[in-house]
């Protein structure tokens, strides 16, 4: 399955996400609950939009993960899936249903790409920084979501 096909996917079903693994493995998400959503726009207000990532595989393989947040360096092309080599910070909301996903699969291949910074964002506790050390990440702070936004993002070591 390639990203066109879960771009067409997306396209047709209004109601589900389509995700890959860049080893080939299909997830279909049900869209978040109300309480993900507001914490989701809560933190597009205080950092930036997200979209589409392509995650190369450790076997040549190409998935593609849609983070719910999602910070570059510099402003990036127009497109659906687009490359991690500009990405800051990716940011999960973690709903019921994703956990092993965004606790475990998405942290391990975001870092296997290079991305620098990975938070998850728990909707019942606290939310977790994760920062890359070698091809892995390691835990740099554990702190509230109403903390977060009422901090400036440069205080995050965004670039």
């Amino acid at each position: 399955m390639t990203l066109d096909d879960l771009t067409a996917m997306m396209a047709a079903d209004e109601y589900h996400r389509y995700e890959s693994s860049p080893g080939g493995v299909l997830s279909i998400v049900t869209p978040p609950g109300y309480s993900h959503a507001v914490i989701a726009t809560r933190l597009m207000l205080w950092l930036a939009q997200a979209v589409g990532l392509r995650i190369p595989g450790r076997h040549g393989g190409v998935g593609g993960r849609i983070p719910d947040l999602v910070v570059w360096s510099k402003e990036q092309a127009d497109g659906v899936w687009l490359p991690v080599a500009d990405v800051l910070l990716v940011i999960e909301v973690v709903s019921p249903g994703s956990e092993g996903v965004d606790t475990v699969t998405k942290r391990s291949e975001y870092a296997a790409a290079g991305i620098p910074q990975y938070w998850m964002v728990d909707q019942d506790q606290a939310q977790t920084v994760h920062h890359l050390d070698g091809n892995r990440y390691t835990l740099r702070a554990t702190m509230p979501l109403a903390w977060v936004l009422n901090t400036d993002p440069a205080e995050h070591d965004l670039g």
